[in-house]
């Protein structure tokens, strides 16, 4: 489906701690055929973060429908969920 660092994608998460977050987005996940390769995650005073490494190149929906699939989860469940392509992700965070 894509190519280079286009078949890799970096996540964030962010919002309230609660039970199933990790569940609930890798559930969606998989129903896409979204491999996660990494997750790290972290709770500070309540406040869950989490960045997650995928894997698209199996994926049956692009980047831009998933962002629109992860959104609405968020909405769903209190949290702020992004995803940016790893190209655009390093050179958004290049020095």
């Amino acid at each position: 489906m894509q190519s280079g660092d286009q078949k890799t994608a970096v996540m964030t998460v962010v919002g309230s701690d609660a039970v199933g977050i990790i569940a609930r987005i890798s559930h969606l996940l998989s129903t896409h055929n979204v491999n996660i390769k990494n997750i790290t995650q972290s709770i500070l005073d309540d406040v869950f973060t989490m960045i997650m490494m995928v894997d698209l190149a199996a994926a049956d929906i692009d980047i831009k429908d998933l962002s629109v699939e992860l959104n609405t989860l968020g909405q769903e469940i209190h949290l702020t969920i992004s995803i940016w392509q790893t190209d655009l992700f390093n050179a958004m965070h290049r020095i």
